[in-house]
């Protein structure tokens, strides 16, 4: 079967600017001989590129090569439009699956009230059993400074508060006037 140039022209036109293209496809291949595999997943053998090709668009298909092996490239007809929607729709089931996670942040001062920390454990403790992490910061102002034993000291007290439902992922870290500890969900077993 005989194209017309023009065909080739919009058919080359038309894929380039509408599918963002992975693999080489119909006049893009540049090997002479490719090892087919007809849209049905049937191997045809090992055949010239300009067979391969007219028996692509006899079926009004693409021919794309999906191995580049220098030696034998291999080559699949089929779709390439169709192939690029359903690989997209995948990519996005997978996506939804992802677990995902915020961290959420929790401030208090080293000289925090009782009532204030149990009201903030509490809430702590709902970001965790929520599956989030929870970031710790302790502000020291001041003089407050000279009390970092203090600040670690009412870390360690939220870490024993929460240590039923979540584990540390480090030790309290001193970053400028802040100390701050992550607290993850522990592993459900």
């Amino acid at each position: 079967m005989i194209y017309n140039q023009s065909f080739f022209i919009d058919l080359i036109l038309w894929r380039c600017f509408i599918i963002k293209q992975d693999l080489p496809i119909n006049e893009q291949i540049k090997a002479s001989k490719v090892q087919l595999i007809d849209e049905n997943g049937e191997k045809k053998g090992l055949i010239s590129l300009s067979e391969a090709l007219e028996l692509a668009y006899d079926k009004k298909l693409d021919l794309v090569m999906v191995s580049p092996n220098l030696e034998m490239p291999v080559c699949k007809i089929m779709n390439y439009g169709k192939y690029k929607f359903e690989q997209a729709k995948r990519e996005k089931e997978a996506r939804k699956k992802q677990k995902t996670f915020e961290v959420k942040e929790i401030r208090i001062t080293p000289n925090i009230e009782q009532h204030d920390f149990e009201f903030k454990a509490k809430n702590a403790r709902k970001f965790l059993e929520d599956g989030n992490k929870v970031k710790i910061t302790l502000k020291f102002r001041g003089r407050e400074m000279n009390y970092i034993k203090l600040g670690e000291e009412v870390l360690q007290k939220f870490i024993e508060e929460l240590s039923d439902i979540s584990v540390p992922e480090k030790k309290p870290v001193l970053e400028g006037k802040n100390m701050f500890i992550i607290l993850a969900k522990k592993a459900d077993k």
